[in-house]
């Protein structure tokens, strides 16, 4: 400022301004100076009078002892604000206070310090939140704490260096000490502690303006440290690298305990913390989310601290998982010798189940670690059937269904039987873990299912060539003449059901897995009805007495299907099927095109066909318009379930009856023509209204 004015006297004297106007500006000039020097003297006064005060009343409050640190804490706080911008150095009335002032912080830090760590030791989150308020009222709260954590951490790594030293582990361990648990309390404390003036959250000040969440971090920072020094202790011992590998589902235990019993800890502590006093946390203030989240808690999408946990132990899992597998593989490359051509026997199969069952009851210790095992059973499984399908005959042999059982039969017999046994026995062992896994499962009932396919589809080939025989019985007749009864059913009918029977007990009462025989022989049982009342339609011509007559199969028809499953009226449709039909034999034609069972339960493509068999001769079939043989007429249907389709091949030998009628300048149709196209016409509406 002083040479300011000189400058300005100097331009002055040496300019051409009048000495009267030189004067007046020089007044003004000094009047501006004065005035400076008067507020610059009055806010050096002001700090110099509150430094007084201050220095006084933090005397005072040092003599209170900790009842008085925070007050303290608050007045240093105070002081170094007054101390920030100006230089107070050399002013003899306050050099006395600035040297008690810097003292007195450093008392005061060191005796918060000594309470932080009493608190944290004795987990008294009352004493542990003053410490904090006292470091937040000197603005080194955030540094404290990072030095406290890292501490902890630096604690951690040498314990965990130790406890995997080789040389050290025949020695008495000690305390460890019980880092993590101090820093959870530490954390739950910031989470609720508040300042009483300004109600800010202390967590808020640790991780505010994008800075690095060493609370936060400090969990991955231990699963990262178990990490590296696993590794770095395995690699320098071959001896520990084994013991890990061998020994992981009792390592993995003692990590499971340690994840349960800082949960428990973590539980406990809110607990205690929402019950304190001294936390400053009764007032009216909204919780926010941040207040019930601790070090476990999964604050990002891509990261679960119980799995950063476990990762630590990653290749050691692996290497337990590998030769997890290879003790299952060795029972069964045992019992599967090369050219060999007999399942295992009953011991053997034994031997197999007792080492699934020891592998899954090791790994019970974690859930994660059973199911990776389980899968692993799994292979086995899939194993075991691989072997098993070489052994399975493939031959012509292996579905004849005329002759006494051949060698390839009961070799796939024995095969099935073998699966059944071991997936009785997977299921039994593994029922712990809700289900079977798929995958096994699913191996075991596919080769059974391929084992039995061969025989199934002979038995289901040689029902459909008996059933189809019914053509070449004559069902023209008429009602037979009082005095001869009628036959109880027809010639094919009885070969049905001495076949059928013949059948489950020479071939399918061999096999040991009951249910699942029924489940495949149920179907074959569905194929037969569905076939009966399809070529049941197609006879023509139908008689008075072939109705008697078909009525009667009709009746016996449940009898030659009840060996194939457990009971006919849990056949479902083609069981409903089978009774609703056979009212209609003895309907006239106009009541079964409105029966309610039309459409819904009844395709109309086999009630069409039925009606085809009251026309006259001139009407003729789908099939015989074709020149089909009814074989192929049976197959093309069923190449075509499609309704649609079905219906146009039926409409197709209708319009032909009509243009044949009209050709020969014919005056009528057949009475149950119009009926058929009525059915006809209510069929196609139908369709189009279910494809809308």
């Amino acid at each position: 400022a002083l040479s300011c004015v000189w400058s300005v006297i100097v331009v002055n004297y040496t300019s051409d301004i009048h000495p009267k106007d030189w004067f007046r500006g020089g007044y003004i000039l000094f009047g501006y100076i004065f005035s400076y020097f008067s507020q610059v003297a009055c806010d050096l006064l002001r700090r110099i009078i509150r430094i007084l005060y201050l220095s006084k009343r933090l005397q005072g409050q040092l003599q209170g002892g900790s009842r008085e640190i925070t007050k303290a804490a608050q007045s240093l706080n105070e002081l170094d604000y007054l101390s920030q911008g100006v230089d107070l150095s050399g002013i003899d009335v306050i050099e006395n206070d600035l040297l008690l002032i810097s003292r007195a912080r450093l008392e005061v830090e060191n005796q918060a310090k000594r309470l932080l760590e009493q608190g944290m030791e004795i987990q008294n989150p009352t004493q542990v939140g003053t410490a904090l308020q006292v470091f937040y009222n000197l603005g080194s709260l955030r540094e404290t704490i990072s030095g406290v954590v890292e501490g902890y951490r630096t604690t951690i790594q040498d314990n965990v260096t130790t406890a995997l030293d080789i040389k050290g582990l025949t020695q008495p361990t000690g305390n460890r000490g019980r880092s993590v648990p101090l820093v959870q309390h530490l954390q739950k404390v910031l989470t609720k502690k508040r300042d009483p003036v300004t109600h800010v959250c202390f967590i808020s000040e640790i991780i505010k303006d994008g800075q690095p969440d060493i609370l936060y971090t400090f969990w991955s920072d231990v699963t990262h440290t178990l990490s590296v020094e696993f590794q770095r202790a395995t690699a320098a011992s071959s001896f520990l690298k084994q013991a890990l590998e061998g020994e992981y589902p009792k390592l993995l235990r003692l990590y499971n305990d340690l994840w349960r019993r800082l949960q428990q800890y973590s539980s406990s502590i809110q607990g205690v913390i929402s019950s304190s006093a001294g936390l400053d946390t009764a007032m009216d203030l909204p919780t926010t989310e941040m207040d019930n989240q601790d070090l476990f808690t999964q604050t990002k999408h891509d990261y679960d601290p119980e799995k950063a946990l476990k990762d630590s132990l990653q290749p050691y899992e692996a290497a337990y998982l590998s030769k997890s597998l290879s003790r299952l593989f060795d029972p069964i490359n045992l019992v599967f010798p090369m050219g060999g051509r007999n399942p295992p026997s009953h011991d053997e199969l034994d031997s197999i189940i007792k080492t699934i069952t020891s592998e899954l009851n090791v790994a019970s210790v974690d859930t994660s670690l059973t199911l990776a095992v389980a899968k692993n059973a799994a292979k086995t499984v899939q194993l075991f059937c691989v072997k098993s399908e070489q052994l399975l005959s493939t031959q012509g042999d292996a579905s004849q269904v005329i002759g006494p059982l051949t060698e390839g039969q009961r070799r796939n017999m024995a095969v099935v039987n073998s699966l059944y046994r071991l997936h009785q026995a997977v299921a039994k062992v593994i029922s712990g873990l809700g289900s079977c896994p798929p995958a096994a499962e699913h191996a075991l009932t596919a080769l059974m299912a391929s084992a039995v396919q061969p025989l199934l589809l002979s038995v289901s080939d040689s029902i459909e060539a008996i059933i189809i025989t019914m053509h070449q019985e004559d069902f023209s007749g008429s009602m037979s003449t009082p005095g001869k009864p009628d036959v109880p059913c027809s010639l094919y009918m009885r070969e049905l059901q001495g076949f059928v029977g013949r059948v489950m007990a020479d071939y399918f009462r061999h096999f040991q897995c009951v249910d699942f025989i029924y489940d495949n022989t149920e179907s074959i049982a569905q194929r037969c009805i569905t076939l009966f009342i399809r070529h049941a339609s197609l006879l023509r011509p139908l008689g008075e007495g072939g109705k008697m007559r078909l009525a009667a199969d009709f009746a016996q028809m449940e009898l030659a299907v009840a060996p194939l499953c457990r009971r006919v009226s849990e056949l479902g449709k083609p069981y409903r099927l089978l009774r609703s039909f056979r009212p209609l034999l003895f309907q006239n034609s106009e009541l079964i095109a409105s029966s309610p069972a039309v459409g819904d339960l009844i395709p109309y493509s086999t009630l069409l066909h039925f009606l085809f068999t009251r026309a006259p001769s001139e009407l003729k079939s789908p099939h015989q318009r074709a020149e089909w043989s009814i074989a192929r007429y049976s197959q093309w249907l069923d190449d075509h379930p499609s309704e649609r389709d079905r219906l146009t091949l039926i409409r197709g030998a209708l319009e032909a009856y009509m243009q044949s009628v009209r050709a020969r300048q014919g005056k009528e149709f057949a009475p149950v023509y119009p009926i058929m196209v009525q059915l006809l016409q209510r069929a196609t509406s139908g369709a189009q209204d279910s494809r809308t």
